[in-house]
């Protein structure tokens, strides 16, 4: 076969032909592995639900839903249901202030709205330091633990910012953020009926009231 000589068209005939050819094998790499991947995030998220919820006997997935925060973030409740009634949720939340950058998580809420559980998603942290969160504010000690607690009072904090919660040594940062997608979390859930997805039954009372006629100022 005979070499092409080294002119402008053929040189982009070539680069062409090779992009065609990288395109090419970039789809088909993506098509064959897209699949396994889908299904290993599924899996995965299937298991952190189990873990962090309460006991249940639907499908917190399926009966999934999203709310949109006031700050511009999207979390999904995933409801959990036992004998036809709410026992608790799952709420996947996140935070953009990691050291880092981003930090995703799932924390579990029982029917009272204490934590039961909650398990690191995707994060950047530094190994040895921030990325200690994953154990960390489970560990009963001192006060890092946030298990039990309860959010009814008002937001957790770190020490340093006058609350009550230990922050992972030399990783402030982390550990605020941290804690910023756990009351994140919690806000979102306290907010809605977490086996339907509707407001509470309170507020829906109020909208169903007439309202005052007010004067105008």
């Amino acid at each position: 076969m005979a070499k092409l000589k080294s002119t402008l068209p053929n040189m982009f005939l070539s680069l062409t032909l090779i992009c065609i050819i990288t395109s090419g094998l970039l789809a088909a790499t993506y098509k064959y592995t897209s699949g396994p991947i889908a299904e290993t995030e599924a899996l995965a998220l299937k298991k952190a639900v189990q873990e962090v919820s309460p006991e249940f006997d639907n499908d917190p997935i399926k009966d999934s839903f999203k709310v949109e925060t006031p700050d511009g973030y999207e979390l999904l409740i995933y409801p959990a249901v036992k004998d036809g009634q709410n026992v608790g949720a799952a709420v996947e939340s996140s935070t953009k202030h990691g050291f880092n950058g981003l930090i995703r998580l799932i924390v579990g809420f029982d029917a009272e709205g204490k934590i039961r559980n909650y398990s690191i998603l995707q994060h950047s942290e530094t190994p040895g330091l921030g990325a200690k969160m994953g154990q960390w504010f489970k560990t009963d000690k001192n006060k890092q633990s946030i298990i039990g607690r309860s959010l009814a009072n008002g937001n957790l904090s770190v020490s340093k910012d006058g609350g009550d919660v230990d922050a992972i040594t030399a990783s402030t940062i982390t550990s605020r953020a941290f804690l910023e997608a756990i009351n994140r979390a919690y806000n979102a859930y306290a907010g809605i009926d977490a086996s339907t997805g509707a407001t509470p039954q309170k507020d829906k009372e109020e909208s169903s009231e007439q309202p005052e006629n007010k004067s105008k100022d």
